[in-house]
């Protein structure tokens, strides 16, 4: 296996995907609409290691407050060493589905690839509705990954590695479509939708957020790739112009003021 693909998923992974050009470039715009303003409470989902944190205490002032929450202890201890220097941040390990905030208790909130991993994304959503104010705001971006193209030798074998990246990597592999829908059912405004187009044409950048080698290699495992094929493949990504791209939507959710 060549040195460009990581063969596991390494630790700093959402750090090093919220630094990159990439992850800056949605982050900004997923901030641009969470329209933040002095004096706001701001709730980030799933916040990970924390990294939207900081931004969103700069935004809403000494006046406002930053609740992140997020399921992994680990996680959780990460994003509080980094906002340890904010008086207005708080990190807590609860459950997205169960969140244990009093109604309309929240001006903005913000999920970022967190409803392709969850149990019930509607249950989630319900939650964040619930917890807003009205007249408030959620800002939710998630990836379909039914939208992820790979160039390969052949047709069957790249859609047979989407298969399996849509029906057994990610829980929901599909959110992103169903989201602005899932949202409207639970009685929130869509204001819009905006689609972010990820494009490589570099394997190792693509590897690194995408994790080919080690995904076909579970392909193979699961079934939906051959020994042969997915060898085949493999060679192609590393020994052929590059070509993957993969589409998030940016969802902006208004929880109606009447």
């Amino acid at each position: 296996m060549p040195d460009i693909f990581e063969l596991s998923r390494p630790d700093d992974y959402l750090e090093r995907l919220a630094a990159s050009d990439l992850g800056r470039g949605w982050k900004a715009l997923a901030t641009a609409e969470l329209d933040l303003h002095h004096g706001h409470d701001v709730l980030d989902l799933g916040c990970g290691p924390g990294a939207d944190l900081p931004t969103y205490a700069a935004a809403v002032g000494p006046s406002g407050s930053v609740l992140g929450v997020d399921h992994d202890a680990g996680a959780v201890a990460r994003a509080r060493a980094l906002v340890r220097h904010l008086a207005t941040v708080r990190v807590a390990e609860a459950d997205v589905h169960r969140l244990g905030l009093a109604d309309g208790s929240v001006d903005r909130a913000h999920s970022d690839r967190v409803l392709q991993h969850v149990a019930d994304p509607g249950l989630v959503l319900a939650e964040t509705f619930r917890a807003l104010r009205p007249g408030g705001r959620a800002v939710l971006a998630e990836p379909d990954w039914g939208t992820l193209v790979v160039d390969g030798p052949d047709a069957a074998t790249s859609d047979a590695y989407g298969r399996f990246v849509v029906e057994q990597v990610v829980r929901n592999g599909r959110i992103g479509r169903r989201l602005a829908g899932l949202a409207e059912r639970t009685g929130f405004a869509v204001e819009r939708v905006v689609p972010v187009t990820a494009v490589f044409r570099d394997v190792h950048e693509a590897d690194q957020v995408l994790g080919l080698a080690r995904v076909a290699r579970r392909a193979v495992e699961a079934g939906y790739l051959h020994e042969r094929a997915e060898a085949r493949w493999t060679e192609h990504l590393t020994t052929q112009p590059f070509f993957a791209s993969v589409t998030l939507f940016v969802v902006v959710a208004d929880r109606p003021s009447a």
